[in-house]
């Protein structure tokens, strides 16, 4: 299999494949799942929370694509932080995304968790959490691979799910008090019509972006992928960001209000009100099975993350290193995933995105100081001030403004993060005397044998993008 490393990939792809990959990637009904928590954070403005993180993002996604065209590599802000402003900030962005992976697979299981106790309250949430936890550690433990058929297939059902869901909720709103409910103002501006509340929605709504720039795996099979790729991933966060809005401001008709009962089930619920018992059951199965997959991906890329980590000796090497004899594969890391998933039973949905956002957004800040900080060091090439000094000096503003507006629990955690990631750097390079390590790079490359790993010697690390973004499937 070594000899397979380097064989160039057909590039076949065009804008439409690597949108449609990107909008599959992120998952179509996770602002279904999500809806009653933004509702509440934002008092009942969730489309309007939902269309300033699509302002957000789409500023993140234009410095995104500027990169991606200067560094067509993974796409990682880590990267593009590492070379444009120097290793010790681009270990910092990697750490605060590290807070990302640890979190994302805690989040998507608990998403799932509360769907199902919604629907059987008989049985405890934690019990359906520790369902999916130890079903996904068993799958990703003995290295079984979600065929792309089978990907296919849940996402097909996926799509028509919210075709569906979309056509009868714009049926029953019509239906109840005609086409004139669709101009009110409410789901966009809330019941208190502040700022501070749909800015505080905005700042968990940015959650269902995550991985929209995704895209930049597929980079060797694009056609023109330096032009295509950028494109891509403004596109992805453009039509994204359009769907999400729409849905919101139409769930938002259906079920009003700032304070929402059972908010983490509300997709349910209103898929209860919109179509009977029997689209409600169809909407439950889409959503787990979306959960599922997304888990399967998001702990499989979590676990190989350190595993990278600790072969490069970033972490220690005995443990993140190991590899299973059996099976090939991180076990220790995949079960470490799995119990801090289970930390899932105290948090609250909310709360456990937020703590995803707070590494997002920092990450998303400094790609547009990257981008800044490029113009800088590319004065003489006299590039555009409008797009390399005003829109990303805008889109960090933003996220900034976002990061500040997150619960204080989430402030809290990822602070506490972002000092041991501080601290830690200081200890890895002498205090400061030292480069920084690098977290890197190619989340492809196979494993090497149980006996290569497992003995301790030094090896050319095979690296993996601290970004969540990959493998090819939905995150959320």
């Amino acid at each position: 299999m070594t000899g397979q490393r380097n064989v160039e990939l057909e590039k076949t792809l065009g804008v439409a494949s690597i949108v449609l990959f990107g909008l599959a990637y992120m998952g179509p009904l996770i602002i279904i799942g999500m809806f009653g928590i933004i509702a509440n954070a934002s008092q009942g403005a969730a489309a309007g929370s939902m269309f300033i993180a699509t302002v957000a993002i789409l500023f993140t996604a234009l410095s995104y694509a500027r990169m991606a065209r200067h560094y067509p590599m993974s796409g990682s802000g880590y990267t593009y932080v590492r070379k444009t402003i120097g290793p010790k900030s681009g270990f910092m962005v990697g750490w605060c995304l590290l807070l990302d992976y640890v979190f994302i697979p805690l989040v998507i299981w608990l998403v799932g968790a509360e769907y199902l106790y919604a629907q059987f309250p008989e049985i405890p949430k934690a019990v359906w959490l520790l369902i999916f936890v130890a079903v996904t550690t068993a799958i990703n433990l003995v290295g079984i691979k979600v065929a792309d058929r089978a990907n296919m297939i849940v996402i097909s059902f996926q799509v028509v799910i919210l075709a569906l869901y979309f056509i009868l909720s714009l049926t029953s709103i019509i239906n109840d008090g005609g086409a004139s409910r669709l101009i009110d103002p409410e789901p966009f501006i809330g019941v208190q019509q502040e700022l501070g509340p749909i800015a505080s929605g905005a700042a968990v709504a940015a959650y269902v972006f995550l991985g929209y720039d995704a895209v930049t795996t597929l980079s060797e099979e694009t056609k023109d992928a330096a032009k295509n790729i950028p494109r891509g991933i403004v596109l992805v966060a453009l039509v994204g960001g359009a769907i999400f809005v729409v849905m919101a401001f139409l769930m938002a008709l259906i079920l009003p209000g700032g304070q929402l009962e059972n908010a983490e089930a509300a997709g349910s619920q209103i898929a209860l009100t919109i179509g009977g018992q029997v689209f409600a059951a169809f909407f439950l199965a889409a959503l787990v099975a979306q959960q599922f997959n997304a888990g399967i991906a998001a702990q499989a890329s979590s676990a190989r993350l350190l595993f990278a980590m600790g072969r490069d000796g970033i972490f220690p090497r005995s443990f993140f290193g190991y590899v299973s004899r059996k099976f090939r594969t991180p076990s220790l890391n995949i079960i470490l995933c799995g119990v801090i998933g289970l930390g899932a039973v105290f948090l609250s949905l909310q709360t456990s995105t937020s703590f995803i956002n707070f590494g997002a957004f920092v990450g998303f800040t400094m790609v547009n100081v990257a981008v800044i900080a490029y113009y800088v060091r590319h004065r003489a090439e006299r590039l555009n001030r409008f797009l390399y000094i005003v829109l990303p000096a805008i889109g960090a503003i933003v996220d900034l403004y976002l990061l500040v507006n997150l619960d204080n629990l989430a402030k809290l955690v990822g602070g506490s993060w972002l000092l041991l990631g501080l601290i830690y750097l200081a200890v890895l390079t002498r205090g400061f005397t030292r480069k920084a390590p690098e977290l890197g790079a190619n989340t492809t490359a196979e494993w090497p044998s149980p006996a290569e790993s497992n003995s301790g010697e030094e090896e050319k690390s095979t690296k993996v993008s601290p970004e969540p973004s990959a493998p090819a499937t939905d995150v959320n």
